[in-house]
């Protein structure tokens, strides 16, 4: 895989022509063989297969507990473009208005401790991470539809 490729937030749908819920075999198919694979366990009931493509600057993750399928991705790749714009180039409140014109107006910003300062759009699933008022990395999944529970009485 090139280092040079522009890669592409699909949203919703996935990382430039991988969908949410494809297999291994697929993001192989597109992507090439990762530099790295380790397997994430430390956080209670999450398990997830990375695959590391360090020199062109993402991960991908694969849920174990849905049968390995892609799920997430962590961007810190200077050319990903978002909705069309080269997102790494965009200040906190150019992002922001980005996303308020697809009508997704509800976010939260809060500070690791870490350090970074963390925006996150929870309705689309993504989280942009900054250190100082630099965007250095992206995570975000396929979103998450949280059905509410109906409860019938007699």
């Amino acid at each position: 895989m090139k280092t040079n490729s522009i890669f592409d937030i699909q949203l919703g749908i996935g990382f430039s022509s991988l969908a949410f819920g494809s297999s291994m075999q697929d993001a192989e198919k597109i992507f090439g063989k990762p530099e790295e694979i380790i397997l994430l366990d430390e956080i209670e009931d999450y398990q997830s297969t990375v695959w590391h493509y360090w020199n062109c600057g993402f991960s991908l993750f694969f849920d174990e507990k849905d049968k390995k399928k892609f799920s997430s991705v962590e961007i810190n790749n200077a050319e990903t473009l978002l909705l069309g714009q080269k997102l790494f180039s965009l200040t906190e409140k150019q992002i922001i208005e980005l996303l308020q014109k697809t009508g997704v107006h509800q976010y939260e910003i809060e500070k690791e401790e870490w350090g970074e300062k963390r925006l996150t759009f929870d309705v689309l699933n993504i989280d942009f991470y900054f250190e100082k008022t630099q965007l250095v990395s992206v995570n975000y999944g396929k979103i998450i539809i949280i059905e509410p529970l109906l409860i019938l009485s007699n």
